[in-house]
């Protein structure tokens, strides 16, 4: 059984930053491809960023770009989002989620078997 661990949230003010790191138990995480998603209260889960099994392709939703960078060290069997100069919007459960699926990146929630139980991050203005 896969098992994903997130830590690296917290409170920060806006303009801060902070980086999010998810552990992924196993032997097999240069498989996998990996997603960061998070969720507002009273919102849908939505798609931050995905990075590939390499690690050289990525892809990120437009309202982070340039603010979220995500990466991956497969020797450390993890996945780590710096998210920089964030905003009271930013504010909430971030979740990694890893697949083995053959495509590249994943963008959607049901492309993800596995998920980590979530950190939350809130931004005050």
């Amino acid at each position: 059984q896969v098992q994903l661990v997130e830590s690296g949230g917290g409170l920060v003010q806006a303009g801060g930053s902070l980086r999010l790191s998810c552990a992924v138990s196993g032997r097999t995480f240069s498989t996998y491809r990996m997603g960061w998603f998070r969720q507002a209260p009273g919102k849908e889960r939505e798609f931050a960023a995905a990075i590939s099994r390499s690690g050289a392709s990525t892809d990120y939703v437009d309202f982070v770009k340039g603010r979220f960078t995500i990466s991956r060290d497969n020797a450390k069997n993890t996945v780590y989002l710096q998210m920089n100069s964030l905003k009271p919007e930013d504010t909430a459960i971030y979740y990694c989620a890893a697949d083995s699926d053959l495509r590249r990146l994943g963008y959607k929630p049901y492309e993800y078997t596995y998920w980590g139980q979530g950190t939350q991050v809130t931004v005050s203005s």
